[in-house]
C-alpha cells in the first residue's frame, strides 16, 4: 500500500471529524442563549446522540456540559466589561443562564469573584479570556500525535480493514474493523462510580464465577467481558450502568442477582490493548481521540464493551489484555 497515499486518506478522514465538530462550536458560540441540549448539538454534528459525548470530549478535551457552561461563562464576562450599562441579570440571561441566582454560583466558581467584583476591576487581574481566546486556536491539539500515530493494512486472510500504531511506548497493539457476532451472556450488573475501581470488578467477576462455577459454565470457550450502557461524560456518576458477563450457551437460566442477555453483533472496531488497571480511561480516549477521526468510521448504536484476552497472571508485566470493542458504521 502507498504510506503517502494512505496518510492523505486519513487526513481526509480526520478533516470530516473535525468539520462536524467545528460546525458544533459554531452553533454553540452563535445559540449560547438557547436550549443546547445533546440531541439538538449531536444533530449538527450528524453523530448519534449516544456517542457525541464521548466523541466531543476526546477530540475537544473537556465535555460538553463543560463547554457550553464555559463559552457562557466568558461571554458574560467580556459583556460585563463592554457593556458597562447593562444589568448583571440582562447578561446573565442573554448568555443563556436560568437566572441570576444559577449565574452567580457558577460565575464565582469559575473566577473566583463576583461578577460586581469582576465588572469592577477584578478582571484586571484574572487572565483566563485572553488563555480561552489563546487555546481556541489550539483546541484540537492534544491529540495531533494520536492522529499520526496510525497505519492502515488489508489482513490479506480475512479481508478485514486492520490498524497498526507506529508509535514505540503506545500500549495498543491494533485496530481491527470486523463483523462480530450476536453475544449471548449472563452478566452482574452494578449502578454507581466504577471508574479505577478494580476491587469493584474483582468482586462482580468473583460473584459471577461463583454462580457459573456449580453450574458448569466455565469452560475453555467461555469469554469474559464488561459492557457500558452509559457514557460516563453524560450520566452521572451514581446512575451509571456496567455489566460483567461471561457467555453462556442460549436458553441458560438465570435467577437473583445474575441476569442474561444478548449484546447485538454487528460491525465493530476492535482495538486490542495491553493495561494496568490505572490506564483505561487512556485508552478508551486513544481509540475515539486518535483512531476514529481518521478511520473513516463513526459510533454506530449499540453496546460498547470490553472482551479480555487470559489473565493478567499470565502476562510478563502483570497486564490486562483486552479488547475494546464499539459498533461502528461509515463516516
Amino acid at each position: 500500500m502507498n504510506m503517502s497515499m494512505n496518510n492523505t486518506n486519513q487526513d481526509l478522514l480526520r478533516e470530516q471529524y473535525v468539520s462536524r465538530v467545528n460546525r458544533v462550536v459554531d452553533y454553540i458560540e452563535a445559540n449560547l442563549d438557547a436550549n443546547l441540549s445533546l440531541r439538538t448539538v449531536a444533530e449538527v454534528a450528524d453523530f448519534s446522540p449516544y456517542y457525541f459525548h464521548r466523541i466531543f470530549h476526546a477530540m475537544v478535551g473537556e465535555t460538553l456540559n463543560h463547554f457550553i457552561q464555559r463559552l457562557r461563562i466568558e461571554k458574560a464576562a467580556t459583556q460585563l466589561i463592554a457593556n458597562p450599562k447593562t444589568s448583571i441579570t440582562e447578561i446573565a440571561l442573554g448568555c443563556g443562564f436560568s437566572g441570576s441566582a444559577a449565574f452567580a454560583r457558577a460565575f464565582k466558581m469559575t473566577f473566583g469573584m463576583s461578577a460586581s467584583e469582576w465588572r469592577c476591576g477584578g478582571y484586571q487581574q484574572h487572565r483566563n479570556i485572553c488563555k480561552a481566546n489563546s487555546n481556541n486556536n489550539h483546541i484540537y491539539g492534544n491529540i495531533e500525535q494520536a492522529h499520526q500515530s496510525f497505519l492502515l493494512y488489508t489482513d490479506t486472510s480475512t479481508r478485514n480493514l486492520v490498524w497498526r500504531t507506529k508509535v514505540e511506548d503506545t500500549n495498543l497493539i491494533h485496530v481491527e474493523v470486523k463483523d462480530m457476532p450476536a453475544i449471548h451472556v449472563a452478566y452482574v450488573r452494578h449502578t454507581g462510580p466504577y471508574q479505577g475501581d478494580t476491587g469493584l470488578f474483582q468482586r462482580l467477576f468473583e460473584q459471577l464465577m461463583t454462580w457459573a462455577g456449580p453450574r458448569d459454565l466455565l469452560r475453555s470457550e467461555t469469554q469474559m467481558l464488561c459492557a457500558y450502557h452509559d457514557d460516563p461524560d453524560i450520566t452521572n456518576a451514581d446512575r451509571l450502568r456496567t455489566s460483567v458477563c461471561i457467555t453462556v450457551p442460549e436458553g441458560t437460566p438465570t435467577d437473583g442477582e445474575i441476569g442474561e442477555m444478548t449484546i447485538p453483533g454487528g460491525r465493530f472496531a476492535i482495538a486490542r490493548f495491553e493495561l494496568l488497571p490505572h490506564e483505561y480511561q487512556q485508552a478508551w480516549d486513544t481509540l475515539f481521540g486518535g483512531w476514529l477521526p481518521q478511520s473513516g468510521y463513526q459510533p454506530d448504536d449499540g453496546l460498547c464493551y470490553e472482551l479480555y484476552q487470559g489473565s493478567p497472571e499470565q502476562h510478563p508485566e502483570g497486564k490486562h489484555i483486552v479488547d475494546i470493542c464499539i459498533p461502528v458504521k461509515p463516516l
